[in-house]
């Protein structure tokens, strides 16, 4: 049972303000939580469930802590790389993201992480999409260029803030970018594209008050944002690479309509590399489920692997590290046995046991607050139970505090979800 006091607040590192704060939502009591998802032209890597674990951690522990959380995870389904994945495999579109998205589905089942009944898609917002560059042609924000819909960043006074790029330079001339995504971690200096207009041969389009075409990357995500959640969100999470362009690209789309602040907290995790490299599968080394399975890693397991630390630092996995912290959650759940299995006995030292077993919520509670440190919380509680285990070594806990520590865990573990749901 949780222990949270409204003095101990939860501190998170915003992106935008570049500092910690007090995290504190619109609404008391509900949180609305925006959380990028896959792009499913290809199927999901191990680097990529690194940062829908860590949002799946931040939405329980929002949970754990009370809040009523409206979470919306969204499915990249109708873009270039789809398009041209799906041409080169002789699919249809929905043919290649269906496929992807199921597994992506059945993987996250596998790893704990925790869906919403519906996964918001591309496809399914074309209509939002539209509507909203509407706003932004009326408000003389975007404009028409062949066919296509860009969007002007000077005409929004806080582009780039998230990211925090110096605008002083910025070329005052039209240089649009017609592409929905560009490879590496750069900015394009210009105007971004909301409105891909058809052409002849487009294999996807639709029939629109703008004219016939498809909505870009770079409102996609608003669109399914305003659809499913509204204009004003209490935090935005995604991956350290969407600072580059991408958030300040939704930041820009939504409140270049409303002119009040979307969203107040920006979250972004670290990359995934191997063995000092970043996973590509140019090198050959990118990871998937499959391959740990083959190392005889459980997929729970590997959901430890993935959010033991802190999930603002870059992971690099290599055998050693695998090898590290499978021993790690192992070597827990041991202790968890030991202090729950057998026959009930008597403590030997009450004081002792009754401290341990005070201390173990507030311990995980401590850590996940500070930016929710899975790390720290993890090492604090596995501490706390070794030394409960010297508490009454031969018979182990009286049934009464037995029944205290399976509560305290099972808490826990709606967060961590790797100590008992193996």
């Amino acid at each position: 049972m949780s222990h949270i006091q409204p003095d101990c607040p939860l501190i998170l590192t915003n992106t935008l303000t570049r500092r910690r704060e007090v995290f504190t939502p619109r609404e008391p009591g509900v949180v609305r939580l925006f959380t990028c998802g896959p792009s499913v032209y290809r199927r999901p890597h191990l680097g990529n469930y690194r940062t829908f674990l860590y949002e799946d951690v931040l939405q329980r522990y929002l949970t754990y802590r009370g809040y009523t959380v409206h979470r919306v995870i969204v499915a990249t389904d109708v873009e270039d790389k789809a398009i041209e994945e799906a041409a080169d495999l002789g699919l249809s579109v929905g043919e290649l993201t269906d496929r992807n998205l199921e597994r992506f589905r059945t993987e996250c089942d596998a790893l704990g992480i925790t869906l919403p009944q519906t996964i918001a898609r591309a496809s399914t917002s074309v209509d939002v999409a539209v509507r909203l560059i509407e706003q932004l042609l009326e408000n003389g924000i975007a404009y028409r260029h062949d066919g296509d819909v860009f969007y002007d960043p000077l005409k929004y006074s806080r582009f780039g803030e998230i990211f925090g790029l110096d605008m002083s330079d910025w070329p005052t001339d039209h240089r649009r970018f017609a592409q929905d995504t560009y490879e590496g971690n750069r900015w394009n200096r210009g105007d971004f594209i909301l409105w891909h207009g058809k052409r002849d041969g487009d294999a996807v389009a639709w029939e629109s008050s703008i004219g016939p075409g498809r909505p870009s990357w770079n409102v996609q995500d608003p669109a399914m944002c305003v659809q499913q959640l509204g204009y004003e969100i209490d935090i935005h999470c995604g991956g350290i690479d969407n600072i580059y362009r991408h958030h300040d690209y939704n930041r820009a789309v939504i409140e270049g309509i409303t002119g009040r602040e979307f969203c107040h907290y920006w979250l972004h995790g670290e990359h995934v590399i191997v063995d000092g490299v970043k996973m590509s599968k140019s090198k050959g080394n990118v990871l998937h489920l499959e391959e740990m399975s083959e190392r005889g890693i459980t997929p729970r397991e590997v959901r430890f692997l993935l959010i033991y630390g802190h999930y603002r630092e870059k992971l690099n996995v290599t055998d050693e590290l695998i090898d590290d912290r499978v021993a790690r959650i192992r070597g827990i759940r041991g202790d968890v046995d030991a202090l729950l299995g057998g026959a009930a006995g008597s403590r030997p030292d009450a004081e002792r046991a009754e401290r341990l077993l005070g201390e173990l919520p507030l311990l995980f509670e401590t850590a996940m607050n500070d930016d929710l440190h899975v790390g720290n919380a993890v090492d604090s509680v596995s501490a706390a139970l070794s030394e409960l285990r010297t508490v009454a070594p031969a018979k182990g806990l009286s049934a009464s505090d037995r029944r205290r520590l399976t509560n305290a865990l099972t808490a826990m573990d709606t967060v961590i979800g790797a100590i008992l749901q193996r």
